[in-house]
């Protein structure tokens, strides 16, 4: 990493290579089933050898989770950059939604099949449990990010731990309606409007 916090070329290099083996992975996904891929054939798809892949990966649900794990750590970069007096849950909003709109064709409307693939993909018990050990990571960065933007205590007060949670349920709440949403939907808007619903404090819709 440059000086200056923006990656050099060798780190840009890497990066570039985890995407695309991470977008390979999805892709044979979506082509194939979850069951049917190989590092073998994720390798051979991104155009590297086999050993590229086990040195950025130790299996395909790594490679797949990875894009999940680099939005939550620009999520994480994202609202530390934030002005210090924008409302905290205007932050997170923008924290959350931007990455999946950077990332352009993730925030667009799935297939059928796209869908069922991504539910089979998240069914797996190794992609919940690799998953779980990144949110648990970037939890941490976000209770003491949250509570340093809140004048509170990470380890003593419960708002940032809160607040957190608060997160991680409108994930799982937008997720849930995205996957079974007929016909689909683009996620971002979901997970927007969740996010929104918290910071107004959840008003009775039937009101």
């Amino acid at each position: 990493m440059a000086e200056d916090g923006v990656p050099g070329l060798r780190e840009r290099k890497k990066l570039q290579t985890r995407k695309a083996l991470s977008d390979a992975t999805l892709d044979l996904v979506f082509e194939r089933g979850l069951e049917n891929i190989r590092r073998e054939d994720i390798a051979a798809r991104a155009g590297v050898s086999i050993r590229t892949f086990n040195n950025y990966f130790a299996s395909k649900y790594e490679a797949l989770a990875y894009r999940q794990i680099e939005r939550m750590k620009r999520s994480v970069r994202i609202l530390r950059s934030r002005p210090a007096d924008e409302p905290l849950w205007t932050a997170i909003t923008v924290a959350c939604t931007k990455p999946l709109e950077d990332d352009g064709g993730e925030g667009g409307v799935p297939s059928p099949a796209q869908l069922a693939a991504v539910r089979e993909l998240l069914g797996a018990p190794e992609m919940a449990a690799t998953l779980q050990k990144a949110v648990l990571g970037a939890d941490g960065e976000l209770i003491t990010l949250i509570a340093e933007r809140t004048g509170t205590d990470p380890a003593k007060d419960l708002y940032p731990r809160l607040v957190v949670a608060a997160i991680g349920s409108a994930w799982q709440a937008a997720s849930e309606v995205y996957l079974n949403a007929e016909p689909p939907v683009p996620i971002v808007g979901l997970l927007r409007r969740a996010l929104e619903q918290i910071a107004a404090g959840l008003p009775d819709p039937s009101a």
